[in-house]
């Protein structure tokens, strides 16, 4: 008798989903070195669903959450249309190596189509080379003719 291969599928959360999502933010968190109060990820992740400001694609594998992706609604000026900003990718370690991140990306560019956008924009660390071998994978296009300027605001 075979083992069934995993399940996986991705879905939009919705509210339901919080705990999940919560506990999938605080990994990417720390992921990131970035340390911040449980109830204020849950409060910050409540409302972007809650008001629709973001939508947040969970990957789950037999039933348990193990990846997401938190896109942001833009525009782009010089299309004229609507783009996505792909803020967020996590899959959990453990869950890393059965296509999770493929699979958030696929229903990224789907939200894309869906929604008419001409674009989605990402950034990834110049030292992430898996992240970078996978969005190169799927088409994206490395853009080394713009720089990129953050003003952060204390």
């Amino acid at each position: 008798m075979s083992i069934p291969p995993p399940k996986l599928h991705v879905d939009r959360a919705d509210s339901g989903d919080l705990d999940a999502v919560h506990e999938l933010f605080m990994s990417y968190l720390t992921f990131y070195q970035r340390s911040h109060e449980p109830d204020s990820a849950r409060m910050f992740l409540r409302d972007r669903i809650q008001n629709e400001q973001s939508v947040i694609l969970v990957a789950w594998l037999d039933g348990r959450a193990v990846g997401f992706t938190q896109l942001y609604p833009a525009f782009a000026s010089l299309s004229l249309k609507r783009s996505w900003i792909l803020n967020d990718l996590f899959v959990a370690e453990t869950a890393r190596g059965h296509g999770i991140a493929t699979a958030l990306m696929a229903a990224a560019k789907q939200l894309a189509l869906d929604t008419g956008a001409c674009e989605i924009f990402l950034q990834t660390a110049r030292s992430n080379r898996s992240a970078q071998a996978l969005y190169e994978k799927l088409g994206y296009e490395r853009d080394d003719e713009f720089l990129v300027y953050t003003l952060a605001i204390p």
